[in-house]
């Protein structure tokens, strides 16, 4: 039977989730770049990161990143050079008209490769993101009750937090490649390239000047 706790947490997920943010831009970026497949496989990536973000919280590793100023800021740092690095190569496609032509003809000779390119990328993205972390940490406890069995709680609360994250970046995942054919141009191709590049250096550049 659905609790209170848990429906409560389930409505605030599901702001937080369509709220647009890194991990919009990240999917728009590798839809655009190797198409559904890659835009669905991105999104299990950052999804599947919320596990991690809940395994440490439950087991109480998170009150590092909580307590210790450094351990933020050290985290906060590698994630928007991270971040900050993706940005630059869809800004480094979108200024070479070689690499666009190329990214083309290649897609179908090592889609494996490229598959495993975007579930790192989201993954990556996600677990290095230390709001994601602190937000796990104060949130999650919340909707926990004392007699609860905390990590099975938790992996409850991030399931339904992951089953909402892959119907949202996912149906965004299909009606962006619906809009492929229009940006097949290589001229708006690369426009849409670097804008999406310049979103994420943007998000990265916030992210380490941010205050914690």
């Amino acid at each position: 039977m659905l609790d209170s706790q848990i429906l409560a947490f389930s409505l605030i997920a599901a702001v937080l989730t369509i709220t647009p943010g890194v991990d919009t831009f990240l999917v728009l970026r590798n839809v655009l770049r190797g198409g559904r497949k890659d835009g669905f496989v991105t999104t299990l990536g950052i999804c599947s990161g919320l596990f991690v973000h809940a395994l440490f919280s439950a087991i109480g590793l998170s009150i590092i990143l909580a307590q210790s100023a450094t351990a933020f800021s050290i985290l906060k740092l590698v994630g928007a050079i991270y971040l900050c690095w993706i940005g630059l190569q869809s800004l480094r496609s979108a200024f070479s008209k070689e690499e666009n032509g190329m990214n083309l003809k290649s897609q179908e000779t090592d889609v494996q490769v490229k598959l495993r390119k975007s579930f790192g990328e989201g993954f990556l993205t996600n677990i290095l993101n230390p709001k994601v972390a602190i937000f796990y940490l104060a949130f999650l406890p919340q909707f926990i009750s004392p007699g609860d069995p905390v990590l099975a709680k938790s992996v409850l609360l991030t399931f339904i937090h992951y089953v909402m994250g892959v119907i949202w970046l996912g149906t965004l995942a299909v009606l962006i490649d619906r809009t492929r054919h229009w940006v097949t141009n290589p001229q708006i191709r690369r426009r849409v390239e670097g804008i999406s590049g310049t979103i994420l250096v943007l998000f990265g550049i916030k992210l380490a000047f941010e205050k914690s």
